[in-house]
């Protein structure tokens, strides 16, 4: 059985070799010449000895590059790695590519498929001798990642792949893997090579590696070609490198080519051709939510094959989906699905009554719905889950607090007052680390003028927040000014200002101009709108720049819109109540603010010119006058 393992059989190819060649050393060494048959066959298993068998018959020779890759594969079987490395290393590889490249090429002409026993021309090295040689070099670089050199590792598997596509630039026809294994250990290394790089901390090489992986046919199975886009799309999303695409008409972001990929994925799992993967859909998600793209997520949540989710789970994601988009009206009237008789048999589904308690908070009109929501919350949450009770006194405390500012009834005002004052206090032992209940609390507590308890609170708020958010310094702000304590109020929001972002500025300038007003300094107040309609401006400037991100852009432009009006109506009312302005145009400025005051500037469209001019307000054109009527 092992004769052509023996001394002889290296005889066949000594006029290349050394009379000792390396490889018959190797042999002796490892105890693997005929002399020591038995004890090769104590220490290997029966399968190898069969697959070693099986390869010298099939080569009838060996010479001393293959003999090399077959001891190679012995010892990194048995587990010897810096063995089978120090084989390895005597391959010299950068010899062998150009005849491996010409035999896969010379495959590719005569695609007739020759017998296992048939040798091809003498100038031309077999399929099977490519596939043992690709082998090694997969191998060696195995080894050299389970010895903690990764980088070295992906520069050897990088080899495989410039061999094979150098041979088969327009990527890998169909029956080559027929009678070897070429096409199997290529689908390796390209799996291989992005991981090696990741484990390198080469992340550009990686997503490089990645790509290259897709960038041409090579006839990875259906599964094992979307977990490489799946991994690539995760090196896209978490990596934190910026890899531009080098192909023309490409993706010119990271986040823009990740989700295109998530979306071919998603494809092909409602065509059946993958299996679901919470994984992919747990990607998309987050891709699909940094840009703002909510609607589109929600089609892909109704997508979802039956089973993958619960009706209350669907019905809760597409909550979470229309509630992000700004659709809180879609979103509640699925979460009141979640609470109706149709699931009354299941299990309760105590995110969904939560998610409708925090909707209808945000609204006065639903303040009833969302008392029904948290109580339904409390009465369900056990008193192990700290937080849902927590976030649902704090819900239950603002809607009681909504309600009773819509409340017709002296009496129901009352008690609803107490209630929202209780429920926002039992949050704040519950949630103690928690601002925003501190800052509900507070605004709670400055509505109903407990200014003291509303002070206090507004500074813990602040305390916790550290000055991050301007919701504390606002609070605070407004606070000082119930108090009758002017400047103070104005001193906080100006420390405010510094720390807040743009879109955050508009409100904090408009309360700055209030404060001045009522310190009856209108002509700083004036100056503080003439600023805030100036940014206002030039957001809408960059708005128009910038079309691609209209809808990253679309939320902040109804923020600052009735911000947008208010100063317009101010800085009118402030011109008017100005004596210089009482002297010429006194009577001509009333007509002007009952003009916008009425809405209807959109007939008046040369009055908003004429007021453009007079108060060098820049209207950019008529259909910013007409905006500011509506």
């Amino acid at each position: 059985m092992l004769c052509a393992c023996s001394g002889e059989q290296f005889k066949f190819d000594e006029p290349q070799q050394s009379p000792e060649s390396l490889a018959t050393r190797d042999f002796s060494a490892s105890g693997l010449s005929s002399r020591t048959t038995g004890d090769w066959e104590s220490k290997l298993e029966d399968i190898q000895v069969d697959e070693a068998e099986s390869t010298l018959k099939e080569a009838l020779s060996l010479n001393y590059e293959e003999a090399r890759a077959l001891l190679g594969r012995l010892e990194y079987q048995r587990g010897n790695l810096e063995a089978a490395l120090q084989v390895f290393q005597g391959i010299d590889i950068k010899v062998l590519t150009p005849k491996m490249i010409k035999a896969i090429v010379e495959r590719i002409h005569n695609r007739k498929p020759r017998s296992k026993g048939e040798i091809g021309p003498p100038s031309v090295m077999s399929m099977h001798s490519v596939s043992l040689l690709v082998e090694a070099i997969l191998l060696k670089a195995k080894s050299l990642e389970e010895l903690g050199h990764h980088r070295e590792a992906a520069k050897e598997c990088r080899i495989i792949l410039n061999i094979v596509e150098s041979a088969l630039p327009n990527g890998m026809p169909e029956g080559i893997g027929e009678d070897c294994k070429l096409e199997e250990m290529f689908h390796k290394a390209l799996e291989l090579l992005p991981t090696l790089w990741t484990k390198a901390g080469l992340l550009d090489e990686a997503i490089a590696s990645y790509r290259r992986a897709l960038v041409r046919p090579w006839n990875l199975d259906p599964q094992n070609l979307a977990g490489v886009q799946k991994e690539l799309a995760s090196m896209l999303l978490y990596s934190a490198v910026e890899a531009r695409h080098p192909l023309p008409a490409s993706p010119q972001s990271n986040i823009e080519e990740a989700i295109l990929l998530l979306l071919v994925l998603m494809s092909k799992v409602a065509r059946g051709e993958i299996k679901w993967d919470e994984e992919i859909m747990d990607h998309l998600t987050y891709a699909l939510s940094i840009v703002g793209q909510f609607e589109l997520l929600a089609e892909h949540v109704e997508q979802a094959l039956p089973g993958v989710y619960t009706r209350a789970e669907r019905w809760y994601l597409l909550a979470l989906c229309y509630g992000a988009a700004g659709q809180n009206e879609a979103a509640l009237n699925l979460l009141k699905k979640v609470s109706g008789c149709s699931e009354s048999k299941n299990k309760p589904h105590i995110p969904s009554f939560l998610l409708g308690a925090k909707l209808c908070s945000q609204d006065p009109m639903h303040a009833q719905e969302g008392i029904n929501f948290a109580r339904k919350v409390l009465d369900l949450a056990d008193h192990q889950n700290q937080h849902f009770i927590g976030q649902a006194h704090k819900c239950l405390g603002i809607c009681y607090g909504n309600a009773a500012r819509v409340s017709l009834s002296d009496s129901e005002r009352f008690l609803l007052h107490k209630g929202s004052v209780n429920s926002l206090n039992n949050a704040a032992l519950n949630r103690n680390e928690d601002p925003e209940v501190m800052y509900s609390l507070g605004l709670e507590n400055m509505l109903q003028r407990n200014l003291g308890a509303a002070f206090d609170n507004a500074i813990v708020c602040s305390e916790m927040m550290a000055g991050n958010t301007v919701k504390g310094w606002k609070l605070l702000a407004l606070v000082v000014s119930a108090e009758q304590r002017f400047r103070d109020a104005q001193t906080v929001v100006e420390f405010a200002l510094d720390a807040a972002e743009k879109i955050e500025q508009f409100e904090l300038l408009r309360l700055k101009a209030l404060l001045q007003i009522a310190q009856e300094q209108p002509k700083q107040a004036i100056e503080t709108y003439r600023i805030l309609l100036s940014l206002i401006q030039a957001q809408r400037d960059i708005q128009a720049k910038n079309p691609e991100q209209a809808h990253i852009l679309k939320s902040e432009v109804s923020s600052y819109m009735p911000c947008h009006l208010s100063c317009m109506k101010s800085l009118i009312r402030l011109k008017i109540n100005l004596e210089e302005f009482k002297k010429h145009k006194c009577l001509k400025f009333s007509i002007v603010y009952q003009v916008l005051d009425k809405h209807s500037l959109y007939h008046k469209s040369k009055l908003g010119r004429s007021i453009s001019c007079h108060f060098n307000i820049n209207f950019t054109s008529s259909k910013d006058a007409r905006i500011l009527g509506n």
